[in-house]
């Protein structure tokens, strides 16, 4: 899976700097996204709003009327 974002590289690049990751794995990631312009945070998915359902409704009510008899 290729890199997607600036912040990602530069957590790779720390991570090999540290050598926690190989050099390899650090070029298998980076190939990925090759000269790109990446954005600087990838941006999460949007949820999908729940469906919005209806109330059942009680039975109906008998009063008065409101208005002048």
């Amino acid at each position: 899976m290729p890199i997607k974002s600036q912040a990602q590289r530069r957590k790779f690049a720390e991570l090999l700097v540290k050598g926690e990751i190989s050099p390899e794995v650090y070029e298998r990631w980076n190939r990925g996204a090759g000269y790109k312009k990446l954005p600087e945070h990838v941006q999460p998915k949007a949820k999908s709003k729940a469906k919005r359902t209806t109330k059942k409704t009680t039975a109906a009510r008998t009063t008065k009327p409101r208005g002048r008899p």
